[in-house]
């Protein structure tokens, strides 16, 4: 294999080659590179998590930002999707009412709700593991915040991450 050095004053062309517009290839990846020749949509461009273990709650029956899981991320492309997932421990201190999750992104509600508690614990009181996924079309290259909001639909306490179990918020930046 031959080895061309490149001085300082013939790095746009050596022999007769333009390398701004010849020279073409994929680094590969034992050198640095992705092995990548494209990106194609649906590629993942960027992953943000948060996580919380700490026991947060409300007896609101409208929607109370639990702001330990605010994320933000700034998507590279106004045409990017960004798919929102959450995955937690929620707990009903009571056997009336049900606990509500939603997503926000900013100001504005995108998910609706959903209801998370499936376990009764014998007590009478609804506790389990719960997720909720959203895939949000921000159409911006600013940065957006995502939120996790939570409500009881009845009298009872809702709380997220109880007894400390872990909470996890990803966003996943999609490219479209």
């Amino acid at each position: 294999m031959a080895i061309t050095r490149l001085g300082p004053n013939n790095s746009t062309n050596i022999s007769g080659v333009n390398l701004t517009s010849q020279v073409t290839g994929t680094l590969p990846t034992g050198n640095g590179g992705t092995g990548a020749t494209s990106f194609s949509p649906g590629k993942v461009l960027q992953i943000v998590t948060v996580t919380d273990t700490t026991t947060r709650d409300t007896s609101a029956s409208s929607y109370t930002q639990i702001s330990s899981f605010d994320l933000a991320i700034t998507p590279s492309a106004t045409s990017s999707k960004i798919f929102l997932s959450f995955s937690g421990l929620l707990y009903q201190k009571s056997s009336t009412g049900t606990g509500f999750l939603t997503f926000y992104r900013d100001s504005t509600d995108l998910s609706g709700s959903a209801a998370g508690f499936a376990i009764n614990d014998g007590e009478g009181y609804y506790d389990g593991s719960t997720g909720l996924s959203y895939l949000d079309s921000p159409n911006t290259t600013s940065q957006v915040t995502y939120k996790i909001y939570i409500k009881t639909g009845g009298s009872a306490t809702v709380e997220i991450a109880n007894a400390g179990a872990l909470g996890s918020f990803t966003a996943f930046e999609i490219g479209a």
